[in-house]
């Protein structure tokens, strides 16, 4: 008979035992399918999050506004365009207001047609959001009609915030308010340039999701020796009626490759079922269709191709140390002490693939991406390769104590590389957080600048180019609930020539306690003015000189002409100060009645904004105030730090990934505990029978927990460190621990275990009963 046919029928007689061996052969393999398949649901999502963003992108590139060409004139198929978004309770709304020059005009993807003025196309979040009563405050903002919702085309996700209006949009020439926000488009779909992203962030990524799916891999290895120690047992039956070493090791792949396959069906089925549920979440704004989470045909069919050889692999490294004989399995004496030089080797190999990447970074290059993650991987499965070692070393010279310590110690001291499966993918998944969190924290700096906002001086700051609306919109604002002070400035340029030449100076209009806000004015009153101390190469102004006010660097056929205006000669220098913006004064402070009554358009205004922080809807009434003034005008909450955008999305990301790793370990956990009690159900029930408590019992099986977790834990935390360490020295970020996340990380990690290990106390208590004695 030819090997490969030899290795057929061994591989379905293994088969055969995995669902037809009665009701212990079943239940092995239905568990081994849970534990396998909740890791491949996870490996087709992860593998499917290339192709979501692909999708999102997609669609956000479909109806592009910011890269449009603006055509110089109006055509049947052209329409107008301006972008109006919206803050609501922290929450962004995408907003766009439009209005047709033609029939033809384009109609946004989702859309049927375009929106008329008052009336509101939005997306199914935004409509059920204005339907709630939390959004009673954005109902005042938005108070158009709803006549449309917004298809999934129109959309990058299900739960994003968007909405269309129709609006009287003008063109104009001259400083009109919002005309470089204003766009004639014939057609959308523009696409954007996209940066070069940093090195550092690609690491972040890269880490990410080595992070994320080592874990996966780890606890598929694990989910496919489910049962081990009864299938053995089997095995040796077998040895008994004449099956020689080799068929026997083929047969365990047979029935392993059964149960892997059997995971494969589980997961693909899990799968479907968790991207609905993805699809229902919303994490920071960021969400996805269900249909968006579709796999590429190759990393699926690397996953149905890697999964079931990982489990024959994976079982026959397994039996390498076990002798299967007709009466018995010999791995029930006294296991050889382990060899831990090559379990070093990996973690050193690791090291010695990370050590070349030092001192690389955003200023010398990019990152090998092969190198770095075949480090990584080293590392981390060395640490996994170190923990049973050390966990034999630990338990080995432990003896005495209470009787439930003893139970625990004995049945490790028995088979400890168990208990050590069971834990190494928590401390994968613990070690490459830390390391994770490490850099995360480490890199901060570069994508968490600071805007140099004083919050304490202006909640908010208000800005528009309609000049003329900068008082009347400052009372309104000042008679909104929740507002305490509410500051206007105007400001418009200066120049000795009426047009296209001369020196610009900054000239800013406002009271007295305004101006004050931006100059160490010691004295004040109404009709003052005053320049602000500047360099010597720059432009000033004295007493009596003619300066003209408005448009001054070009002229336009339409633009207002500028006003000329002559300095007082109550000109004051004094030293200038900064605006709550962070940016600082220059050129002419006015106070208003200094100036002609009637300014030319090209003027702007700021208008400083204080709340009442105790109450949480005042900058809904503020925004509301301004978007119904007017729709173009911009309400900037001013924060003391900003985040890139890029390192916000990789922050998602993470949590994302977290979450369903978290689920991952916790369900696997809990599978693996399950198995392992059912294989000790005689056991158990023979230690009651015998009189043993059941709470020596329950506290026996926590102790069995709690010292594998330990050792796991301070490796990872070891191991964590060291790769944080060596990943700082890469980017070049001062190197030293962060011990908020070895802390916080290694608490989840032990969490984590101790709750899986309290829910399968009530299982324990029923194996413990009387009938568990019972056999077939």
């Amino acid at each position: 008979m030819s090997a490969l046919r030899t290795w057929g029928r061994d591989l379905a007689m293994g088969a055969r035992f995995a669902f037809g061996g009665g009701r212990e052969g079943w239940t092995r393999t239905l568990l081994t399918g849970l534990g396998v398949g909740i890791g491949v649901a996870l490996l087709l999502i992860t593998t499917s999050l290339p192709n979501a963003f692909a999708a999102r992108d997609a669609r956000g590139d479909a109806r592009g506004l910011y890269n449009a060409q603006d055509l110089p004139q109006p055509g049947p198929d052209t329409l107008m365009v301006a972008t109006a978004n919206q803050t609501y309770h922290g929450r962004d709304i995408g907003g766009v207001l439009v209005k047709p020059e033609g029939p033809d005009a384009p109609v946004p993807p989702g859309l049927k047609t375009l929106p008329a003025p008052g009336e509101l196309a939005v997306s199914p979040a935004l409509d059920r959001l204005l339907k709630s009563a939390e959004g009673a405050l954005l109902r005042e903002r938005l108070d158009g009609k709803v006549t449309q919702i917004i298809g999934d085309a129109g959309l990058i996700g299900p739960h994003e915030l968007y909405f269309y209006t129709g609006h009287d949009l003008k063109k104009a020439d001259g400083g009109e308010f919002g005309q470089y926000r204003i766009k004639r488009i014939d057609h959308y779909a523009i696409d954007l340039e996209q940066p070069a992203t940093s090195p550092v962030l690609l690491l972040l990524v890269l880490m990410t999701l080595l992070a994320l799916l080592l874990p996966v891999a780890v606890f598929i290895a694990a989910a496919v020796r489910f049962g081990s120690e009864r299938r053995d047992r089997r095995l040796a039956a077998l040895r008994l009626v004449g099956a020689d070493a080799r068929m026997i090791r083929r047969i365990a792949a047979g029935e392993a490759l059964a149960g892997a396959l059997a995971g494969l069906a589980m997961g693909v089925g899990l799968f479907f079922l968790g991207r609905e549920v993805v699809g229902n979440m919303d994490l920071r704004q960021r969400s996805f269709f269900p249909h968006d989470l579709t796999p590429s045909p190759a990393l699926a069919a690397l996953v149905a191709l890697l999964v079931p050889a990982a489990a024959v692999l994976v079982t026959l490294f397994a039996l390498r140390g076990v002798t299967i004989e007709p009466l018995g399995v010999v791995r029930t004496a006294r296991p050889s002490a382990r060899r831990v030089w090559w379990r070093l080797l990996l973690p050193f190999a690791g090291v010695g693939l990370l050590l070349p990447m030092l001192g690389q970074g955003s200023d010398n290059g990019e990152f090998n991406q092969w190198l770095v993650s075949a480090g990584v991987v080293l590392l981390l499965v060395g640490m996994t390769a170190l923990l049973p070692w050390l966990l034999e070393r630990l338990v080995r010279g432990l003896s005495g104590g209470p009787v439930a310590w003893q139970l625990a110690v004995r049945r490790l001291q028995v088979n400890s590389g168990t208990a050590a499966r069971l834990v190494s993918g928590v401390a994968v998944a613990v070690a490459g957080a830390i390391a994770l969190q490490m850099l995360f924290i480490g890199s901060r700096g570069d994508f968490i600048e600071d805007t140099g906002h004083d919050p304490a001086r202006a909640t908010a700051v208000v800005f528009t180019d309609k000049g003329e609306l900068a008082d009347e919109l400052a009372r309104k604002l000042e008679q909104s609930p929740g507002v305490t002070r509410a500051v206007p400035l105007r400001s418009t340029s200066a120049s000795r020539q009426p047009a296209g030449g001369g020196d610009l100076l900054d000239v800013t209009i406002g009271g007295c306690a305004a101006l004050k806000e931006l100059a160490a004015i010691d004295s004040c009153t109404e009709g003052d003015v005053f320049q602000v101390a500047a360099g010597s190469d720059m432009p000033t102004a004295r007493a009596g000189d003619k300066l003209f006010l408005g448009r001054v660097t070009t002229a336009g056929p339409q633009a207002p002409r500028p006003v000329e205006w002559t300095v007082p000669a109550n000109l004051r220098t004094v030293h200038g100060g900064t605006h709550p913006t962070g940016g600082s004064s220059s050129g002419l402070l006015v106070t208003p009645s200094a100036v002609p009554r009637e300014l030319p358009g090209f003027v702007h205004a700021s208008i400083g904004v204080m709340t009442d922080t105790s109450d949480g809807d005042a900058m809904e009434h503020v925004r509301t105030a301004v978007f119904k003034a007017d729709p173009f005008a911009h309400a900037l909450s001013l924060r003391e730090t900003r985040t890139d955008s890029s390192y916000a999305s990789v922050q998602t990301g993470i949590y994302f990934g977290a979450a369903g790793v978290l689920a991952l370990i916790g369900t696997s956990l809990l599978v693996s505990q399950l198995e392992q009690l059912r294989e000790r159900r005689k056991l158990l029930a023979s230690l009651v029978a015998f009189g043993t408590r059941r709470s020596t019992l329950a506290l026996s099986v926590l102790w069995q927990a709690v010292l594998p977790i330990g050792v796991g834990l301070v490796l990872a935390a070891a191991a964590g460190i060291g790769l944080g360490l060596l990943l700082l020295g890469m980017t070049g970020y001062p190197i030293g621990v962060r011990w908020t996340p070895v802390l916080t990380m290694t608490g989840i990690g032990a969490g984590v275990v101790t709750a899986v290990t309290l829910v399968s106390l009530p299982p324990l208590l029923r194996m413990m009963r009387p009938d568990g004695l019972r056999t077939e």
